[in-house]
Parts: C-alpha cells; sequence; structure tokens
C-alpha cells in the first residue's frame, strides 16, 4: 500500500464518518422536532449541515486532485464513502421538509 493510497483511504473513512455524523445529528433534529423542541431542531440541523459540509469539503479534494492528475483509486470503499454522503444529504432534505411540516401541525401556544 503506498502512502498515496493510504492518504486517499483516510479521506474516505473522512467522508464516511462526517456523512454518518450528519445523518444522525439531522435524525435528532426530527426527533426534537417531533417534541416541539423547534429552537433545538434548528440548531440540531445547522451542526449536522457542518459535517456535510466537511464532508463534501473532502469529497471535493479528491475530486480535484484526480482532475490535476493524481488518480483516485476507484474502490468498494470510496463508493460506500460516495453513498453514505449521498444518502445523507438526502435525508437531511427529507428532514428539513418534515420539520416544516412539523411546525405547520404544531399545536399553538397558549396566551
Amino acid at each position: 500500500m503506498t502512502a498515496k493510497s493510504l492518504n486517499n483511504e483516510l479521506e474516505i473513512f473522512q467522508i464516511i464518518s462526517n456523512g454518518g455524523n450528519a445523518k444522525s445529528i439531522a435524525y435528532d433534529a426530527l426527533k426534537a422536532a417531533e417534541e416541539f423542541e423547534f429552537d433545538k431542531a434548528e440548531q440540531l440541523i445547522q451542526q449536522a449541515e457542518e459535517e456535510l459540509h466537511l464532508a463534501h469539503k473532502t469529497q471535493t479534494k479528491l475530486i480535484q486532485a484526480e482532475i490535476n492528475g493524481a488518480p483516485v483509486e476507484k474502490s468498494l470503499l470510496m463508493i460506500h464513502a460516495q453513498d453514505h454522503l449521498m444518502t445523507a444529504i438526502s435525508e437531511q432534505n427529507l428532514i428539513k421538509h418534515m420539520i416544516k411540516i412539523i411546525k405547520k401541525l404544531a399545536p399553538s401556544p397558549k396566551n
């Protein structure tokens, strides 16, 4: 195993880790919204977006390296990372929409 492929593996694991964190935090946000804790839900969605940003930044680094001529190994692990990230993005978008719906259905505060 070369140093370059080891570096790619670490970056791939970073995508998987950040993507998984983002998805988990987004589901925590949904649970908070189900309990009508919308401020908490918004904070958690923000944290999830930060995790996705980190994953996307790593993904972009790998893409740019390949564009600049540094071969990136296409492995099952890389495919898994891409799948993990795409799923996290998709689920976060769906969860954000679900939170909007829950807000509309939330009981009105009593004065």
